[in-house]
């Protein structure tokens, strides 16, 4: 029946304008629809490829005018890819990998959603995955549709999905990665989403990220995680270091929406310190970004320190609850001594820890360094420094960041004496090098 549908003897001019969308018969709807949930089960999707369904989608995909009808036949084939078998045949089809990128230039939602699933799906096989970025690479066209999606749209749950494919594709492959950071607009090889190429913006990476993170912030947490693990690993390249501070307000956006994230919902002083384990790695993603940002932007307005206390107030008090949950790990560990499994569980909570530990201990470090008299001052006064903060980030940050704290202790004489002295009591190395 749905050869049938796509593929009538002639076309009547009369039944819709060149162009025009159609809806679907509400029986067939209904159908294929069965056909859509059944293809989950690996029996089913089997007979679908013996049946030929992938080509018979071809033609939908050529042909149909129709976005509900497109749509299901893409999420029919996103469930026969969760199969290995045909996974790897879909994928080494090389006229349907590039019909299905052609999707990614679809303006209909729901039709983008299951074409960046079935593409999450692909790129998370390891036997086809190098044959997706490859393509992807050879198709310029991708990067005009997933920044276009990714700076226009307001549908949470298409952004998450298609900000997952593009953390999957820059995970996979650093030379793709590099190809987007350094691209401004490379035309589309397939239809554009209004179908005139030379009018899409010069698109850049970062900005788009960043307005999809804005999207995403307050109504999906993991979604959030995706695009700030997108932007960590924009940093691991010096172009995307230099991508993210030579926008053209210098970087700015990209800290003060980091910032907020910090200072105003992460790890809050109202929230039990267990909150550092769910949060850890959106913080890890977050902090490094901001760490290399502050390392290469020094002399930029918005990283000067008496704007920034309450960022050091907000790192020590992640150092603060990762003691808090350190604790309860052994106190765990120790229950569960006699469990593989809960020690496993033990020790990669351990290790995702330690990661965020490092990343805050650096960031944190460079700042006291920059710390003057003046600033320092302001920090007590606004209650993020005072003897049990310093502790903390005393006791975190040596030995390995003594030069640092040495650094610190000597303006923290300069405000406030009592409190040095105290600390120094508290910390006897540092009495000897100072």
């Amino acid at each position: 029946r749905l050869s049938q549908v796509i593929a009538p003897a002639e076309p009547d001019p009369a039944a819709s304008p060149e162009g025009a969308r159609t809806e679907l018969d509400e029986e067939m709807e209904n159908d294929i629809c069965k056909v859509w949930d059944m293809s989950m089960d690996e029996d089913v999707a089997l007979f679908l490829q013996e049946f030929n369904a992938p080509d018979i989608f071809m033609g939908v995909f050529a042909k149909s005018k129709c976005p509900r009808l497109t749509e299901i036949c893409v999420g029919i084939l996103g469930n026969m890819a969760c199969f290995q078998d045909i996974c790897m045949s879909i994928s080494k089809d090389e006229n349907l990998g590039q019909v299905l990128l052609q999707r990614l230039c679809d303006s209909d939602s729901p039709t983008l959603l299951e074409t960046s699933r079935l593409l999450l799906t692909c790129l998370s096989q390891p036997e086809v995955a190098n044959v997706w970025v490859e393509r992807i690479r050879e198709n310029p066209s991708v990067y005009d549709c997933v920044c276009f999606i990714m700076s226009s749209s307001t549908n949470v749950e298409l952004l998450v999905k298609v900000g997952e494919v593009v953390d999957k594709l820059f995970d996979l492959d650093e030379e793709l990665m590099l190809n987007w950071i350094k691209n401004g607009t490379c035309r589309s090889v397939g239809p554009s989403v209004d179908d005139s190429p030379e009018e899409l913006p010069d698109f850049k990476i970062v900005p788009c990220i960043l307005e999809a993170a804005k999207q995403v912030r307050s109504d999906n947490p993991e979604g959030l995680d995706v695009y700030m693990h997108i932007l960590q690993l924009l940093t691991t390249v010096d172009e995307g270091i230099q991508a993210i501070v030579q926008t053209p307000d210098g970087g700015k956006e990209t800290w003060s929406l980091l910032y907020d994230l910090v200072c105003q919902e992460l790890c809050q002083p109202d929230d039990p310190p267990i909150i550092v384990q769910e949060q850890k790695t959106v913080l890890a993603s977050i902090l490094s970004v901001l760490s290399a940002m502050f390392a290469s932007q020094t002399e930029q307005e918005y990283t000067r320190m008496r704007k920034n206390m309450p960022l050091i107030g907000s790192l020590i008090r992640i150092l603060q609850y990762m003691e808090g949950c350190g604790k309860r790990a052994v106190e765990n560990s120790k229950e569960s001594e006699q469990e593989e499994t809960g020690r496993t569980d033990v020790n990669e909570e351990d290790f995702h820890l330690k990661i965020l530990k490092d990343i805050c201990c650096e960031l944190l470090s460079n700042m006291l360094q920059e710390l003057t008299k003046e600033n320092t001052i302001e920090g007590l006064q606004q209650g993020h420094l005072n003897e049990q903060t310093c502790s903390c980030a005393f006791q975190n940050l040596l030995p390995l960041y003594s030069a640092s704290v040495e650094s610190f202790l000597e303006v923290l004489r300069e405000a406030d004496q009592t409190l040095a002295d105290n600390l120094e009591k508290r910390f006897p190395s540092l009495k000897v090098q100072t």
